[in-house]
């Protein structure tokens, strides 16, 4: 016997071809939406290969049905098989996306009722392969429903009863669209099995399973869209904004150059690489009077917008108290005070502050807990100061800072830096390290303070290559020349 070509089977051919040809573009618009959640993705890569395999399955079972032969016998034994086998799993999958929206109270546990239900159905399937439970095949190889048949939806019926239980008590988390194409998916097989009560030869199950699918993904792709559309305007909000917090932030920083070109007796360059849009670090510089200058470099704890505040206000109020006091120590504390009274968010920042006498080349510095500055005294080479640090600013109120003194010769040049510098990472994960710092400060003795952190830059960048860069980048480099009547008794002296 060969498959009859009938008006109605011709129909459910075609209903078939077409459930298959749509699932299988459905598949594709999903595997090509690179803007597409990988879940979502995922999710439905699944779905729609799993109807096409239960159409193919159904299909290859009437097609066979009624041959002859025992190698026909097994096949269709194993496709209907495979077919309530997948109906098992579309049932199961639908649940989890409800699950997932609706998101009870207790969410594993009702995704361990739908699981329980899942494993009843394919235990009685596989016990239905040694007995007549569900069906069976005559000597002809003719497919029968068994008096037991309706056992093999049970599973499919709690898991439906349970999915329109979570739809009814959680249609709040639902957005409308979904929520009726869910129940379209829900109600709409049991409205086509009632139909096909009275038109038992045409596949309406089928049709109504593949129109309910094809509908509820379309729903879901266009909030998909949607929130595409959304999340890339937030997106270029965000990244306006951050252009402007970096402008802002710039702008804050002294990065005229050169900075002071009427005064002789000092130069004075610095620079600030932020490993995000904004940073965490700041340098600062500015003429407490005409015979004083302050000098800045610091550093925030964390990244980003949050940094980059704590760091405009600490930068302020250095600034501030650097103006009204001569002793570098009394201004980290009256800083230190000022922050640890508003710092609900605990952060701190690492402060190295001097205050150079132009005229006489000395520098009274105080360090909260900042990195060695490195100092070339117009001899020999570059090499680290070691200070006593403090305590870093904002950790702990009532702090006391030590200051100390660096006599500054004409031709002496200072070097400050971040934690960015000797923490710079290659991809081999090795520190760059003060070390190599050392290394790329010899020999620049000579050069300008620019020139001096263009070559340290440059021993870094040929250091990390491209690895990313984790941590902010900032330089500063002070050249002290002297005043005329320092290079005056110099060369009395000798």
């Amino acid at each position: 016997m060969i498959f009859p070509v009938t008006l109605p089977n011709f129909i459910n051919i075609l209903i078939i071809a077409s459930g298959v040809g749509i699932c299988a573009l459905n598949i594709l618009q999903v595997s090509s939406g690179s803007w597409m959640r990988k879940e979502v993705k995922r999710y439905f890569q699944i779905f729609f290969s799993l109807i096409i395999v239960y159409l193919l399955a159904h299909l290859a079972r009437q097609m066979m049905d009624g041959i002859a032969g025992a190698g026909v016998r097994a096949a269709m034994i194993g496709v209907t098989f495979v077919e309530f086998m997948v109906t098992g799993f579309m049932a199961y999958l639908i649940s989890m996306l409800i699950l997932f929206v609706a998101m009870p109270k207790r969410p594993r546990a009702v995704g361990i009722v739908f699981l329980v239900l899942l494993v009843i159905h394919c235990v009685l399937l596989v016990l239905a392969q040694f007995s007549d439970l569900f069906y069976y095949f005559d000597a002809s190889n003719s497919y029968h429903r068994a008096p037991t048949y309706l056992l093999s939806n049970l599973s499919q019926v709690l898991t439906l009863g349970l999915d329109m239980y979570l739809l009814l008590r959680y249609k709040s988390k639902f957005k409308k669209r979904l929520l009726g194409a869910l129940w379209l998916y829900l109600a709409a097989p049991i409205a086509a099995i009632i139909v096909q009560t009275f038109l038992k030869d045409i596949q309406f199950v089928i049709l109504a399973t593949v129109c309910g699918a094809v509908y509820m993904f379309g729903v879901i792709m266009r909030d998909q869209v949607v929130r595409f559309e959304q999340q890339k305007a937030e997106s270029s909000r965000i990244e306006a904004e951050l252009n402007m917090a970096s402008a802002v932030q710039a702008d804050m920083l002294p990065n005229i150059f050169p900075a002071f070109p009427e005064r002789e007796e000092f130069d004075i360059y610095a620079s600030m690489k932020p490993a995000k849009e904004v940073g965490g670090d700041f340098y600062d510089f500015f003429l407490i009077d005409h015979d004083h200058l302050g000098i800045v470099i610091a550093d925030v704890s964390g990244k980003g917008i949050p940094a980059a505040l704590f760091m405009m206000v600490s930068k302020i109020l250095v600034q501030n108290y650097a103006t009204v006091c001569n002793s570098a120590a009394k201004v980290l504390e009256a800083v230190n005070h000022q922050i640890c009274s508003g710092n609900r968010e605990e952060m701190f920042v690492t402060v190295w502050l001097g205050i150079l006498d132009l005229n006489t080349g000395k520098l009274t510095a105080a360090n909260a807990g900042h990195e060695y500055p490195a100092l070339y005294d117009g001899k020999g080479a570059f090499s680290l100061v070691r200070d006593k640090h403090g305590f870093v600013i904002g950790g702990m109120d009532g702090v006391k800072y030590k200051e100390y003194e660096i006599q500054m010769q004409p031709g002496s040049k200072l070097f400050l830096y971040t934690d960015g510098v000797p923490e710079a990472t290659n991809a081999a994960n090795e520190l760059f390290g003060t070390k190599r710092m050392i290394e790329a400060l010899r020999g620049t003795q000579e050069r300008s303070a620019q020139e001096i952190l263009e070559a340290v830059n440059r021993s870094v960048s040929a250091f990390v290559k491209d690895a990313p860069q984790f941590d902010d980048l900032t330089m500063l480099c002070l050249h002290y020349k002297g005043t005329t009547s320092q290079e005056t008794n110099e060369d009395n002296h000798e």
